[in-house]
């Protein structure tokens, strides 16, 4: 049993530790906080919205926690009660349905258009082109031994990727050879260790920091595969910090970086 000076040395604790982690939370006119808001974001986000939460923490004074995964893990895990507050998914169908079981505040807004592109890392005999013309080749020739997407039954872009290769007529042909990530940040690991001779990944990942001078790329043409409308929502009990990076994500700062990672803007302009 605690004695009450103790007792006394660990309330102390408690109030000074409160008091630095609140204070910063004056500036957004929000109520005392002591753990930064969970946010469930789509794996393509991960160097974008990194970048984006950098700046908010330094415009406001606080944090915000990110978890970046596969959206339809993502919208099970909130069905199940996981603590997030705010899901940005990389299928607006996921965000839709919860709203339409309450589990959202309202609908949310779309944030971005996915982008998907054929990357192939330094070495690799495949050649990359925007129609996969050097895929086809490889495919018939039997030089392509493995190649990555993402899980087409739970990620986004892992079914955009399914789609472009049924639109190339190459889906039966090239899935003994397949490599399934279990999101898309995966399947471009699987990609850049040499695991595999290519892939069809998110553009943003491809434009972002580690694919640098690490191979050649080449957008599809987004007509092969339905629109990545990524949508976001709040979920129901989103306190103040959430909220606000909410509003904040939809500001022209915020949306100039998704751009510059290769995401059109939800409006189309």
């Amino acid at each position: 049993m605690l004695t009450g000076r103790a007792l006394e040395r660990i309330l102390y604790r408690t109030v000074i530790v409160g008091a630095v982690i609140v204070a910063p939370l004056f500036a957004l006119g929000a109520s005392a906080v002591t753990i930064p808001p969970t946010i469930a974001a789509a794996s393509n986000l991960r160097f974008g919205l990194e970048e984006i939460a950098r700046i908010f923490h330094r415009d406001t004074g606080v944090k915000v926690r990110l978890s970046f995964g596969s959206s339809g893990n993502f919208a099970r895990q909130i069905r199940q009660g996981a603590p997030f507050e705010l899901y940005m998914s990389a299928d607006e169908v996921y965000v839709l349905d919860l709203a339409r079981d309450e589990f959202t505040i309202g609908e949310g807004v779309l944030y971005a258009i996915g982008r998907i592109a054929i990357f192939a890392p330094t070495g690799s005999p495949l050649q990359v082109d925007a129609i996969m013309q050097g895929l086809r080749v490889m495919i018939k020739n039997g030089r392509l031994k493995h190649f990555a997407i993402a899980n087409p039954e739970h990620a986004p872009y892992g079914r955009a990727a399914r789609e472009v290769l049924v639109h190339a007529g190459l889906w039966e042909k090239i899935l003994p050879r397949l490599v399934f990530g279990e999101n898309i940040s995966q399947a471009a690991q699987f990609v850049l260790s040499g695991s595999t001779q290519g892939g069809l990944l998110a553009y943003s990942l491809v434009r972002s920091p580690p694919f640098s001078g690490r191979g050649e790329s080449a957008l599809v043409p987004a007509k092969w595969h339905r629109p990545l409308r990524q949508r976001m929502a709040l979920l129901k009990g989103a306190g103040q910090v959430a909220r606000h990076f909410y509003h904040f994500i939809q500001q022209p700062p915020a949306r100039a970086i998704l751009r510059r990672y290769g995401f059109g803007p939800p409006d189309g302009s």
